[in-house]
């Protein structure tokens, strides 16, 4: 793994609800496993915490992660947009760190599968958006019960994406992990950015002034939650906080497309680029309430998105019909592709980590480093678990960041794969700098060495065969 010291980026320019009761089953397995390492050192359920320092010494770091939607790795400044001006996480990534190689599946659910429970697209049950409305089911073990289980307080805010759109759902995030909801339950209801209605834990909340005007913005609702959130200072339990953006998500609409009125750009694009300054300024809110409450010395943030950028828009249903173009702003980067391919543009996403000094050793990377191990969307869980200083459930894809994070070290994995089914079933997978593709269209196994092509432009598969065939030994590894 490099670390680099990143250079400094010029700026481009309500009412207490009911809560389904939980099932025990899954947690108990946790609980179990917790409670047997303590007294055999070891458990065929569960793989024992690294031990964060901070949780040994009973002090345990909050968690915020936030989740952008569709936003692209070439969308910020701190990744190279001179555009779109995102100053507060180009702060962020100055005073933490900046993860180059970082990836997520082509699509929303099964990247929030994946990063609740663990497993990357070739284990996971859940490997394309039309499978979402199955949901969870008891036997996945989520990021939110490992947390609690741990002790900690949870919270999922914004978009859940799982199950049917009710209150007694059996996905419903309480069932799953999270103490307190709040946002859409469903994918397609976050399409609509002035619901008339949102879910708090089992109760419909209304905004029937939504009906026939946009009148309340679904993500100032979710912001102002999570600050609630945040200061509810009544417990003394450490916190998980999802914060579930549904932004820059098509359709491209926003309550104005300030700062950018006067840009001769489409007004897709104008909207665009307000929701990704929005989303900027939502996370200093966040950020500024962790100060506030003297909280953020002890949490550790971590910011990514779901997938790469869209090409999106035109949802008439809601009452929009502008669009998005990824060349645009460059959303992807140096890239290829988009939303909905295993190309890097649409699976490489941008992710930036603030270590708290509860969590920092004498050899955590600088503030302003940039990281270049490979990491997956599916290392959340085991993550969590280990700042938690809580077992991990056995069987896992995923590999912790705590080393990375808290020591600079690299992450012990042969490969990153991804795959989707939509649109023809379409598989990646990459070992060290080399990248092997397959579509229904790639007329074979596609290869590229990213050290010198990040694009994807050259096909270099007839030249290396033993490469190729050791792509393909990979991809079965992924689905064995």
């Amino acid at each position: 793994m490099e670390t680099r010291t990143q250079q400094p980026h010029p700026a481009a320019h309500p009412t207490t609800s009911s809560t389904p009761t939980s099932s025990i089953g899954r947690r108990g397995v946790l609980a179990g496993a917790a409670a047997a390492l303590a007294g055999l050192g070891a458990l065929p359920q569960a793989r024992a915490a690294t031990g964060s320092p901070a949780a040994t010494s009973g002090t345990r770091p909050n968690i915020l992660f936030v989740l952008a939607d569709d936003l692209g790795w070439g969308e910020l400044g701190s990744y190279g947009q001179r555009t779109i001006r995102t100053p507060v996480l180009d702060q962020l990534a100055a005073d933490g760190m900046r993860f180059t190689d970082s990836y997520a599946n082509p699509t929303c659910a099964p990247t929030r599968f994946s990063l609740l429970t663990g497993y990357h697209t070739g284990h996971a049950r859940i490997t394309q958006n039309t499978q979402a409305i199955t949901g969870l089911v008891p036997s996945d073990v989520t990021v939110g019960e490992v947390l609690q289980d741990a002790g900690y307080r949870t919270a999922c805010i914004g978009k859940w994406g799982f199950g049917p759109d009710s209150g007694d759902s059996p996905s419903h995030p309480n069932l799953h992990g999270f103490d307190h909801f709040m946002g859409y339950l469903t994918n397609q209801h976050a399409h609509d950015y002035w619901p008339t209605y949102l879910w708090r834990n089992s109760e419909r909340v209304e905004y029937p002034e939504n009906a026939s005007a946009d009148v309340t913005y679904s993500g100032t609702i979710f912001t102002d939650e999570c600050v609630s959130f945040l200061e509810d200072d009544s417990s003394d339990q450490p916190f998980f906080l999802f914060a579930s953006y549904t932004t820059p998500h098509a359709p491209n609409a926003h309550p104005t497309d300030a700062p950018y009125s006067g840009q001769p750009w489409p007004e897709g694009e104008r909207m665009h680029a307000a929701q990704v300054t929005w989303l900027d300024a939502q996370v200093g809110r966040l950020l500024d309430t962790l100060r506030r409450q003297g909280t953020l010395d002890n949490t550790l943030v971590i910011f990514t998105s779901d997938n790469g950028p869209h090409k999106e828009g035109d949802y008439p249903w809601v009452g929009s019909t502008t669009t998005h173009d990824v060349e645009f702003f460059d959303s992807n980067g140096p890239f290829r592709g988009q939303k909905r391919d295993v190309y890097e543009g649409g699976i490489r996403v941008p992710m930036i980590a603030l270590v708290p000094p509860s969590m920092r050793t004498d050899s955590t990377p600088a503030a302003g480093s940039v990281i270049d191990t490979p990491t997956g969307i599916w290392d959340l869980l085991p993550t969590c678990a280990d700042v938690a200083g809580a077992p991990t459930p056995a069987g896992l894809d995923g590999r912790s960041w705590y080393g990375t994070l808290t020591r600079g070290t690299d992450i012990d994995r042969p490969y990153i794969y991804v795959s989707s089914p939509e649109g023809g079933f379409r598989e990646s997978v990459r070992f060290g700098q080399w990248k092997a593709v397959r579509t229904p269209w790639s007329n074979g196994t596609q290869l590229f060495k990213l050290a010198n092509d990040p694009g994807e432009t050259r096909n270099i598969a007839a030249q290396h065969p033993a490469v190729v065939r050791r792509a393909a030994t990979l991809m079965a590894d992924a689905k064995a």
